[in-house]
């Protein structure tokens, strides 16, 4: 099947942003693994249904670094490329392996008292006021200080990091006119003055333990250094902004839920479970190539072929359990609904290294704001949000927000 021109001009679009979940609905009965050119012009495929995204997800013949591929060298902002999101085995397990230390069970465990400390600190600040932006007060600022303390990077520069991520995330130019490249420009530059720092007077921080790992020989190039501590910056933050705001969208959209969470604290963690799989952070997976002719969904992909799962597709799938009279109306929202293998972290090798810390993070925000301001209402028509653009992640600018 093929869409009508009209039809595939609307995917992507503003009004597809607000609401992709129709469409979603008619790729995965029609044309459930989709040709489409992507905003950025490439023409590639979309995948829809659970079954295939997870598969594609897992499957080691679609590859990250298309240099495999497709040969030849990137040009300078290819730092921000060498990474574990973008690379293969054995370089990826490598890479995420020097990462994972800060991220264990017992060090995401012994981050609980310290999240709990930010976010009281960020409420505290709401009260007497009657209305918030809760993007830009409350579900931006959280996840940024945390990371920043992880890494070792001042938080007092969290407004330049999100400049640069909005910037690369979005690919949209910034205040007066600043281009993207621009943006990268400074990024580098800023991460090359801090880690000089570091080198000179290190400490017990994550970018210490990477700049020794690297200086120790053969564990880390100067290129996968900046490469991990972007991404670690970017992604560190990006997920948890959104998952903070389109949960408390969603609870603000669903009152009565919102009072039974406030009644029932210890639902907390089912409420964020379902709010990734309704409307989860990250929209679509980063790119994929076929390494060889596949088979999916009665589609040939050639070897080449640019291939994107639709996260938030996948999550709204019927299908997504082996019983679907189990996952009837997927595209309500259900706090009591049975856990489900949701996408929203991805899968497989790739599987999001932060996800223990983006539900911490959420949980605590979340259950925090509930204890301190349970009536709390959408300050603006819920049609009046405007969405972030762009191929990632899914959340709204602004969350306006009447305290109660």
């Amino acid at each position: 099947m093929n869409l009508h021109d009209q039809d595939e001009q609307k995917l992507f679009s503003p009004e597809f942003t607000k609401n992709p979940y129709p469409a979603y609905e008619r790729l995965r009965e029609e044309d459930p693994v989709h040709q489409v050119r992507f905003p950025d012009g490439q023409l590639g495929w979309l995948v829809t249904r659970y079954a295939d995204a997870e598969a594609v997800l897992k499957d080691p013949r679609f590859i990250k670094d298309f240099s495999k591929l497709f040969g030849g060298s990137m040009d300078e902002m290819s730092v921000f490329a060498q990474n574990m999101l973008f690379s293969d085995p054995p370089d990826h397990k490598r890479l995420r392996g020097l990462a994972q230390k800060a991220f264990t069970p017992k060090m995401i465990e012994g981050m609980k008292p310290r999240i709990q400390e930010i976010t009281d600190e960020l409420l505290d600040g709401f009260e007497g006021q009657s209305t918030v932006n809760l993007i830009d007060e409350f579900a931006f600022p959280l996840p940024i200080i945390v990371i920043c303390e992880i890494l070792g990077v001042p938080s007092k520069d969290r407004d330049k990091f999100r400049i640069w991520s909005n910037s690369l995330i979005e690919g949209t130019s910034g205040e007066a006119g600043v281009s993207v490249y621009e943006h990268m420009n400074e990024f580098i530059r800023y991460l090359g003055e801090w880690f000089a720092k570091v080198r000179k007077d290190p400490g017990d921080d994550l970018i210490s333990r990477l700049i020794e790992a690297e200086e120790a020989g053969d564990r880390l190039t100067e290129k996968e250094l900046y490469g991990l501590v972007s991404l670690l910056i970017i992604a560190g933050h990006e997920t948890t902004v959104n998952l903070i705001g389109n949960t408390v969208l969603t609870l603000l959209k669903h009152p009565e839920q919102q009072h039974e969470l406030c009644v029932q604290p210890e639902l907390i963690g089912p409420a964020i479970e379902e709010s990734l799989r309704l409307n989860g952070p990250v929209e679509f997976s980063t790119s994929r190539w076929a390494a060889e002719e596949i088979e999916y969904g009665g589609k040939t992909i050639h070897r080449g072929d640019l291939v994107i799962v639709a996260l938030n597709a996948a999550n709204h799938d019927p299908e997504l359990f082996d019983h679907p009279e189990l996952f009837d109306h997927p595209e309500l929202f259900d706090i009591h609904r049975e856990k489900s293998a949701h996408l929203a972290f991805g899968k497989g090798i790739h599987f999001c290294l932060g996800a223990p810390l983006a539900r911490l993070e959420g949980q605590t925000a979340i259950d925090g704001l509930l204890k301190r301001f349970p009536e709390m209402t959408l300050a603006v028509p819920e049609d009046q949000l405007e969405w972030r653009p762009g191929m990632i992640v899914r959340g709204v600018r602004e969350l306006p927000v009447r305290m109660g």
